[in-house]
This record gives structure tokens, sequence and C-alpha cells, in this order.
């Protein structure tokens, strides 16, 4: 696996680097040891999956709070999807930047998301199903939404937004003075 720093401190692409024959290919998509190679430990307590239908259906902008806030290993495994990611760590030099990368089926890229990030995607295709690794179980109770057009945050959706869920849509923006998550 190749690993790629982003933009956003701690969040990186990941390649996989396949061995490939006349029978298609075998990579690994999770080694412990390789994420612990570049100090990225998960403990991985739940594997999710989605299906997305529509082109330009939006998904997000999610996260949880402390102490459930999770880290995440997305990947699409059907299709294709924008994937973006805010950084709301209080303390990071990247706190309220966001980034977006094309993850599909054809490029098997991931993308690792550390604690304190916010996430969400929009399928490019008509279709896209994505697995999510993740380290903390769901809990409702610490559950947080940011409105995906936050004018404070200029999120460049490629596509415009055909479907999108009532409580992702009802979301909130962000007040000027948000302080971030204490992670």
């Amino acid at each position: 696996m190749k690993f790629t720093q982003t933009s956003l401190e701690g969040a990186f692409l990941i390649t996989p680097t396949p061995i490939e024959d006349h029978r298609g290919f075998f990579f690994r998509s999770f080694c412990v040891n390789e994420f612990a190679e570049q100090g990225l430990l998960v403990d991985i307590k739940q594997v999710n999956r989605s299906g997305t239908n529509g082109e330009g259906s939006l998904r997000g902008m999610h996260f949880q709070y402390p102490p459930y806030a999770e880290t995440k290993i997305v990947e699409c495994i059907k299709g294709i999807i924008f994937d973006v990611i805010i950084d709301i760590r209080k303390d990071s030099p990247t706190f309220l930047q966001w980034y977006g990368v094309e993850l599909s089926e054809s490029n098997k890229q991931k993308l690792y998301i550390p604690k304190g990030f916010a996430h969400g995607f929009q399928s490019i295709s008509e279709y896209a199903e994505i697995n999510y690794l993740v380290s903390q179980f769901y809990h409702k109770d610490s559950e947080g939404i940011i409105h995906y057009n936050d004018p404070l945050l200029d999120i460049q959706w490629p596509l415009a937004i055909s479907t999108i869920s009532e409580k992702d849509n009802a979301a909130t923006f962000l007040e000027e003075n948000f302080n971030g998550l204490l992670i």
C-alpha cells in the first residue's frame, strides 16, 4: 500500500499495490502492520457498507463527538464517489479546511480519516457502494452533522445535488465562533 498525506493533517489517501496476472489481481485491502508503520493505529470495531442510488446523491457531513469520535477508512467498491472530509479538530493547523477526492471501484483507493473529521460523499455514478472501516460503534446521542453547503466551508461539489436525506438537509451551518472538537 502507498500512503499519501493529503492537504489535511493526519488524513491519508491510500493506493493499493496490486499483484496482477492473467487471472486478475490481488492486494491487501487492510493490514494493521502497514498502517502501524505509518503511525496510523486503527482499532476496527465495525465494518459498514452503504449503497447510494442516483448520480448527484449526497450523504453527509457526519461525525461523532468525543468520546465516540471515530477513525474511518473509506473505500468505494462499486461506482464512483466524490469523498469529502472536513477537519474539525480544535487545535489542528488545518482546522475547518476540507479535502475532496474521487474514489472509485477502478482506482481502488481509500481515504484514511482520523478522529475529529466530518465526512460525506456525493455519488458521481448512477449507483455507488461504499465500505467503511470504523474504530467506534455508532452512538446516536454523539452524532453530529454539518450542512453540506455551509458557506463557511464552501465545499465545491462536482454535481448539482439530486438527492439528500431530510436529516442531512436539515443540518445546521457552523457558527462563526465554532471552536471545534478537542480530540
